[in-house]
């Protein structure tokens, strides 16, 4: 499996929440998973209830089986400044560079630098070891930019290339993408079945294989249950109603003929909303990807249901 996981989809299809349920899932069995957000909105903090987090490497939660679960916000100014101690020993002076706003500047005006920050931070954790030769993390999730925005993201050799032919920036560019171009690599895209957000995650895969970025599955996000089908709906409304009305009087309800057409059209609705999605779920095979579902969760998302998306996701890995 791939040990650095990037985790894109459509803004409003819970990316972030898939993200740090991927990272639960694969610490299970005394594994040691990072989580790393890139675009500063404190997503993780949240959803695991805890407070912002800094620009360090901080535990925020225990798999089952032992696992361990840490998180890192990246910052672009605070990896520059890192950045410029690796290669060029500032110290002090790269904190004075800070105070003018030349970090700030620097970000800014060239946004392929950036993102050669921001990856190349996510990079060094994967291929980072401990003193045993030992890899420091088995898994890197990235909670990455939305899915409109990924190819250029990860494709930071080409955003840079007009910027540096050469030098420590080219080769940081060029040691990411050896990462992010090779099999330790995967980039998942989350959807849900609507129209717009699966025409976006077909987009993305055809512009990631356009970059020879590896495409890993497809994670289809809320999805409820089906509770009827068109035939059983359209057999309640075929002639029906007075049965229904009389299984309605049967189950207590008072007044069950009034209660007749708004149920059928409830029903109707629902029909229609499955057909819908099955529409979806065939576009979504053309992609020829793994596919994941997970389901709604009607009680709303916190931690309990995190660690319970988690063990769906587990499941599904361990049936694939």
């Amino acid at each position: 499996m791939s040990r650095l996981q990037v985790v894109s989809g459509k803004g409003g299809t819970g990316k972030t929440t898939v993200a740090a349920a991927l990272a639960l899932a694969l610490a299970t069995e005394g594994k040691r998973t990072l989580l790393v957000e890139v675009e500063g909105r404190q997503g993780i903090a949240q959803l695991f209830e805890t407070e912002a987090l800094p620009y360090e490497e901080r535990k925020i939660a225990v798999a089952s089986g032992g696992g361990e679960v840490y998180a890192l916000a990246i910052d672009a100014e605070r990896a520059l400044l890192d950045y410029l101690q690796m290669f060029y020993k500032l110290g002090s002076a790269g904190r004075a560079l800070k105070k003018i706003g030349a970090i700030d500047f620097a970000t800014t005006i060239a946004p392929g630098v950036r993102d050669v920050l921001l990856t190349g931070k996510a990079c060094e954790a994967v291929r980072r070891r401990d003193k045993q030769g030992r890899f420091t993390y088995d898994y890197v999730v990235m909670d990455a930019p939305p899915t409109g925005r990924i190819t250029r993201f990860l494709n930071v050799n080409d955003e840079v290339a007009g910027l540096a032919k050469i030098g420590p920036i080219h080769n940081q560019a060029q040691a990411v993408m050896r990462v992010l171009k090779s099999r330790q690599t995967a980039v998942h895209l989350v959807t849900q079945l609507e129209e717009m957000p699966v025409q976006e995650t077909a987009d993305g895969v055809a512009e990631l294989r356009a970059a020879e970025l590896p495409v890993g599955k497809v994670i289809v996000n809320m999805v409820r249950p089906h509770l009827l089908d068109e035939a059983a709906v359209s057999a309640a409304a075929g002639g029906h109603r007075k049965e229904v009305a009389k299984a309605l009087a049967a189950a207590g309800l008072p007044a069950p003929t009034k209660l007749v057409g708004p149920l059928l059209e409830q029903a109707a609705e629902h029909a229609q909303r499955v057909e819908l999605e099955r529409e979806q779920r065939a576009v979504l095979r053309k992609l020829e990807l793994p596919t994941y579902e997970l389901p709604l969760l009607g009680e709303g998302m916190d931690l309990a249901g995190l660690y319970k998306l988690a063990g769906v996701l587990r499941d599904l890995g361990k049936a694939s």
